[in-house]
């Protein structure tokens, strides 16, 4: 399949990364150094020019690829280089990265022309709130209307004596789960009732949300249920995860440096509290006692801050960190 990337900061690189091996792709960016380290690690062609000018896909020949994906930081140029592919090739199928809802819900009603758009910050949400649901997990997925859960762990020093050393057949575990596979190194092992799991391993396990909390207690004891998170930002981000993590019933303390934000956000998400303050001022954290919270998510615009203000919440006793990167 021939596909156009535009965008090749990560969202782009990651891309990239899925699907380089099985496709012809062409990745487009404004930067060349970026696109000079992107061909030095895949085989890949690159365009050095705005994927939303008609001037440059037209020369790249957009009218012959199969599917295109925008996954620039700029939603609006995502959109734009979308709608220009349509003009230009009925048949390239469209996909648009955006970081506002809004223009989730504009293309529901039909008034985009493109044939998919995917928000960053809604799936960055449900991301961060289904791993929150398991502390211990380095990566959880849902499916049927989240019953089911898929979950990897990594096993760590700290894990219960009754899973690591154990033959599974003889080890006490969570009912209402399965071991799906365990990865050791660069080898997966079939998990027979003679299999044993290691410190280092990383293991999949698939089960109710209950079993899953369960095998969270037991790879890291002590980690028990979240019920306390603090969200630093009140941006489309962070009030979309404050939003989710309420609906669990989870405590939400939102901190927010503009004032005006701060106000609407206050009166937006009932049950949450939310203060006019910032990450980086210790007195805040220390008067607050935010070190007690049990987790804190750094959702703020910009990645330094958020880097930064995840740091010094861990020295002040946050025991789980979550910053993210926008780009």
């Amino acid at each position: 399949m021939k596909i156009f990337v535009i965008g090749a900061g990560q969202v782009g690189v990651t891309i990239v990364q899925a699907l380089h091996e099985e496709h012809d792709l062409t990745v487009f960016d404004l930067d060349v150094s970026r696109l000079q380290a992107l061909s030095s690690r895949f085989d890949v062609s690159t365009v050095e020019g705005n994927g939303a000018s008609r001037r440059v896909l037209s020369n790249a020949g957009v009218a012959d690829a199969d599917l295109l994906i925008a996954c620039t930081s700029r939603d609006e140029a995502n959109i734009v280089s979308a709608m220009i592919t349509k003009a230009c090739s009925s048949h390239t199928t469209t996909v648009v990265r955006t970081t506002n809802p809004e223009y989730l819900e504009v293309w529901r009603e039909g008034q985009l022309d493109v044939d998919f758009i995917v928000s960053s910050e809604l799936e960055t949400a449900h991301a961060i709130s289904r791993t929150i649901g398991v502390p211990a997990a380095r990566q959880t997925d849902v499916f049927a209307d989240g019953q089911v859960q898929l979950v990897e762990f990594d096993i760590e020093s700290g894990a219960s004596s009754q899973l690591v050393g154990v033959p599974l057949r003889e080890a006490k575990l969570p009912r209402d789960a399965k071991i799906a596979s365990i990865i050791r190194g660069e080898e997966m092992i079939l998990p027979g009732g003679d299999a044993v799991i290691e410190l280092g391993d990383r293991i999949v396990v698939i089960g109710s949300p209950e079993a899953a909390l369960a095998w969270s207690e037991l790879i890291a004891p002590g980690s028990g249920k979240v019920g306390d998170v603090v969200i630093f930002g009140a941006g489309r981000a962070g009030t979309a995860i404050a939003q989710l993590l309420l609906e669990q019933k989870i405590g939400v303390r939102l901190i927010e440096a503009d004032r005006d934000r701060a106000r609407v956000v206050a009166d937006e998400l009932q049950g949450a509290r939310v203060y006019h303050a910032t990450g980086m001022d210790p007195d805040f954290l220390e008067r607050e006692r935010i070190g007690d919270a049990q987790v804190a998510i750094f959702a703020m615009r910009d990645d330094m801050k958020n880097h930064y203000a995840a740091t010094l919440a861990k020295l002040h006793g946050v025991r789980f960190t979550i910053a993210i990167v926008h780009d």
